[in-house]
């Protein structure tokens, strides 16, 4: 793949400028120094640098402002993430209403900004070409993003990504919380309506009709094995 240049917004800092190691953990939204990659040095990094990551050390890294770093994630995280994309892949696909992506999906949201949420619904109309892509990390963003929050992941950071999802032109972003077993939904990057375990979660205008009863969702969490007789 051939490296894709790493742009910034004319005026502003970004990780290539940052004069100290704390600095540059404060940009990227006080993450823990263990998911910073430091090869390529920060501010060098590329999308060939993503998927180098991906195919030759099995380790999933997003993109921002040049510096490689690794996704968070642990294992409620992804029961959680898997059922939601179970279930919104199960609605889609049966309407063909467009592509759901797990917890793997690279995205090129925006220019030299790579991110994989946990759960992602694009609809046709952004998918370049109206079909699945071969680019591995396609240039298109998500009408719904999800992300499921895991212990080494910030409120800044968290802030950070969902400014993004929406400069990019995201409808929803739904926040899950394992720990408080709720889910923050987003219609604008500090606009939310906060859902608990009680409640329901829908799809809004973006998916009509799309339910999922957070119960059910978070029961994920108290499976048990079978009792032997």
């Amino acid at each position: 793949m051939t490296p894709t240049a790493v742009t910034s917004r004319p005026g502003k800092p970004t990780s290539a400028s940052a004069r100290t190691v704390a600095e540059l953990i404060e940009r990227l939204g006080d993450i823990p120094p263990q998911r910073i990659l430091m090869r390529p040095p920060p501010g060098t990094a590329t999308e060939s640098d993503v998927t180098w990551q991906d195919d030759h050390e099995d380790r999933l890294c997003e993109l921002v402002e040049g510096t490689l770093v690794e996704k968070g994630m642990g294992l409620r995280e992804s029961l959680l993430a898997m059922m939601i994309g179970e279930l919104l892949n199960g609605f889609v696909r049966a309407r063909n209403l467009g592509l759901v992506s797990g917890e793997a999906g690279m995205m090129r949201v925006l220019p030299g900004l790579v991110r994989i949420p946990d759960v992602a619904y694009v609809s046709w109309s952004r998918v370049p070409g109206g079909r699945v892509p071969s680019d591995p990390i396609p240039k298109m963003a998500p009408d719904i993003a999800v992300e499921v929050v895991s212990d080494s992941n910030t409120k800044k950071e968290m802030a950070r990504k969902r400014r993004e999802y929406f400069e990019a032109g995201g409808s929803l972003v739904w926040i899950v919380d394992p720990d408080d077993r709720t889910v923050a939904v987003y219609t604008a990057p500090e606009q939310f309506t906060l859902l608990r375990e009680s409640q329901v979660l829908d799809g809004g205008a973006i998916l009509p009709g799309f339910t999922l009863p957070l119960r059910d969702l978070f029961a994920e969490l108290d499976r048990v094995a079978p009792q032997v007789p």
